[in-house]
C-alpha cells in the first residue's frame, strides 16, 4: 500500500470515530412520524406511533393496530383540546409537535408487544423499567397490564366533563364516504331550521337522528330521502328548511357526520310544549336535551 493511500484510509477511520455512538444506536428508534397528515382511514406505522403516544398520555384506550377508526379520532381531538390546538381530528405538523414534546415512544419496545401478541398497555406515568419490573413480580394479584389501563381510563375520565350545553369546538373536514357535499348542505338546513334555538349539543343530535334513520332499514337511505319524507319534519311543511344555516349549524352536521350522536342512537324527536301526536308519547323516551325529547 503506498503512503498516499494508508494516509487516506487512516483520515477515514479517524473520521468515522467523530460519529456520535447514538447514531449506531437509535436506530429502533421513532422517526417522529412521516410527513403525511394523519385523518379517518389511515393506517401504517405512523398511526401506530400515533396510538401509543395518545395512549401513554392517557387519551387513547383500545388497541394499538395501527388502523385510525372512531376510537383514534376522537383521542385526537380531545387531545386537540387539551393542547389547545385547532379540533379538526387531523395530525398534521403542529398535532405532531406537540405530541413529541408531551409524550415518549420507545418503538422497538412497541413493536416487540405487537409482535408477541400480547395485549398490553403504554399508559404514562410509570417509566418501561417500571413496568417491566411489575409484569414480572405482579401487584396484590392485579397485572401491571390491569393497572396501568385503570390509570389510562381514569386519566381519560378526568379529562372529560363539560355539561351537554358545552360546545366542543371543532370544525372537521373528515366527511366519511357516501355523503355529498349537497347531503352536507342539506343537513345543515335541517339542523337550522329544526333546532337553531337549541344548544350545539342539541343541534348535533338533531343532525345524528336524522343519521340514524339514514342507516336504519326502516327510513330511506339517503339523506333527502329522509328529510323530504312526508310529515317527518316541521321545518319542510313550514318552509324553515330553506333558511340559511350559519357556522354552527354546519359544524353539527360535520360532528354528527364524524360519529358524535348525543341522541343516544335515536330515530325520532319530538318537543313536549307542542307536540299533538299520541303515537310519538309512545315511543320509549332515551333522553332530553334543551326542548326536545329523543326516542327509540
Amino acid at each position: 500500500m503506498t503512503l498516499k493511500k494508508f494516509l487516506l484510509c487512516f483520515v477515514v477511520f479517524l473520521l468515522m470515530l467523530t460519529i456520535p455512538l447514538s447514531t449506531y444506536q437509535d436506530h429502533n428508534k421513532s422517526e417522529a412520524f412521516s410527513p403525511r397528515i394523519l385523518q379517518k382511514g389511515s393506517s401504517g406505522d405512523d398511526v401506530i406511533e400515533l396510538q401509543a403516544r395518545l395512549q401513554y398520555l392517557g387519551f387513547y384506550k383500545g388497541k394499538i393496530d395501527g388502523l385510525f377508526g372512531w376510537g383514534t379520532y376522537w383521542a385526537v381531538r380531545n387531545f386537540q383540546k387539551e393542547f389547545s390546538l385547532d379540533i379538526d381530528g387531523l395530525v398534521g405538523e403542529e398535532t405532531k409537535a406537540k405530541l413529541r414534546k408531551a409524550s415518549k415512544y420507545d418503538k422497538k419496545w412497541v413493536y416487540e408487544q405487537l409482535r408477541s401478541g400480547k395485549e398490553f398497555t403504554y399508559y404514562g406515568g410509570t417509566s418501561l423499567d417500571k413496568q417491566t419490573k411489575k409484569k414480572k413480580q405482579g401487584t396484590g394479584g392485579q397485572s401491571a397490564q390491569q393497572q396501568q389501563a385503570e390509570q389510562g381510563q381514569k386519566q381519560e375520565a378526568n379529562q372529560g366533563g363539560g355539561g351537554e350545553d358545552t360546545p366542543p369546538q371543532p370544525t372537521s373536514v373528515n366527511v366519511p364516504s357516501g355523503y355529498s357535499q349537497n347531503d352536507i348542505k342539506l343537513l345543515a338546513n335541517a339542523v337550522y331550521g329544526e333546532a337553531r334555538g337549541e344548544s350545539y349539543v342539541g343541534q348535533v343530535a338533531i343532525a345524528a337522528v336524522i343519521l340514524n334513520r339514514v342507516e336504519s332499514p326502516t327510513f330511506p337511505n339517503t339523506v333527502s330521502g329522509v328529510i323530504f319524507e312526508p310529515r317527518a319534519f316541521t321545518a319542510v311543511s313550514d318552509g324553515q328548511i330553506w333558511l340559511e344555516p350559519n357556522d354552527k349549524a354546519r359544524r353539527a352536521v360535520m360532528d354528527a357526520l364524524n360519529g358524535m350522536d348525543p341522541s343516544g342512537n335515536a330515530l325520532y324527536y319530538f318537543n313536549p310544549d307542542t307536540a299533538t301526536s299520541d303515537w310519538i308519547w309512545s315511543r320509549p323516551q332515551i333522553k332530553k336535551i334543551g326542548k326536545h325529547i329523543f326516542c327509540k
